[in-house]
C-alpha cells in the first residue's frame, strides 16, 4: 500500500537526492511546493515526488541548465516522464538512422 505523505528523508532516499538539494529546488521550482504538516515539516505527496523526479532528469540526464528546466518542465506538466523519455529515445533513433544513412551514402 502507498503512503500518502512522505517526509523529505523519505523522498530524498527515492530520488537519491541530499534534502538540501530538495530544499533549494523548491526555492528554484514553483511547482515543487509539499505542503506542510502541523509541526511545520514538509509533506511531499506522489504528484510532489513525479516533480522531484522529472527536474532530476532534466538536470541530470538531460544536462539542461535550471533556467531551461524550468521552461522544459511547464511543457512537460501535461505528459509524464515516462512518456518524454520514450519521445526523446524516438527522436535520438531517428537521428541515428539519418547519420548512418549519410554515412553509408544512401542518401
Amino acid at each position: 500500500m502507498q503512503k500518502i505523505y512522505y517526509s523529505i528523508g523519505e523522498v530524498s532516499e527515492i530520488v537519491g537526492l541530499e534534502q538540501h538539494v530538495l530544499r533549494f529546488w523548491e526555492t528554484e521550482f514553483s511547482d515543487l511546493k509539499p505542503e506542510k504538516n502541523r509541526s511545520g515539516n514538509r509533506v511531499y505527496r506522489e504528484r510532489d515526488i513525479d516533480i522531484v523526479r522529472k527536474i532530476q532528469f532534466l538536470l541530470y540526464e538531460e544536462m539542461f541548465t535550471i533556467e531551461g528546466a524550468k521552461k522544459k518542465l511547464k511543457q512537460l506538466k501535461k505528459i509524464s516522464l515516462d512518456e518524454y523519455r520514450r519521445s526523446q529515445m524516438l527522436l535520438l533513433d531517428a537521428e541515428f538512422v539519418q547519420q548512418l544513412q549519410t554515412i553509408l551514402g544512401l542518401q
